[in-house]
């Protein structure tokens, strides 16, 4: 079963607040982990309604994201959204991470040897 994923986006990284983010990546994922598809998709303003309903109306599954206020947390898992929140990292490597079905939820995932150079 394919997996339809949306991760906010800040630049390269992952947005530090699900509400304050203008960028999205859409991804659809297969069973093995292939990425079928990628979108991103850029906002007219922060919105975490309209992410909400960006997510809804893509028929999306997951949700990534850095940090999530409750009420839109609590609204999401209602709509049966599962919510991977608390991510801190370079997007790449959280996409890997998420294709290979390892990323959980509070995962930090910059590089410390590059913090320490």
């Amino acid at each position: 079963m394919e997996r339809r994923v949306l991760i906010t986006v800040a630049r390269d990284e992952i947005a530090p607040r699900f509400d304050l983010a203008t960028e999205a990546l859409l991804l659809n994922i297969s069973e093995g982990g292939e990425i079928l598809q990628r979108k991103s998709f850029l906002l007219a303003h922060a919105s975490g309604d309209e992410l909400c309903d960006l997510a809804l109306s893509r028929d999306i599954g997951v949700i990534v994201c850095g940090g999530i206020e409750e009420e839109y947390y609590h609204y999401l898992r209602w709509k049966r959204i599962d919510v991977i929140d608390a991510i801190m990292g370079p997007l790449e490597r959280v996409v890997q991470r998420l294709a290979d079905n390892r990323l959980r939820s509070g995962d930090i995932l910059y590089d410390r040897e590059a913090e320490h150079s």
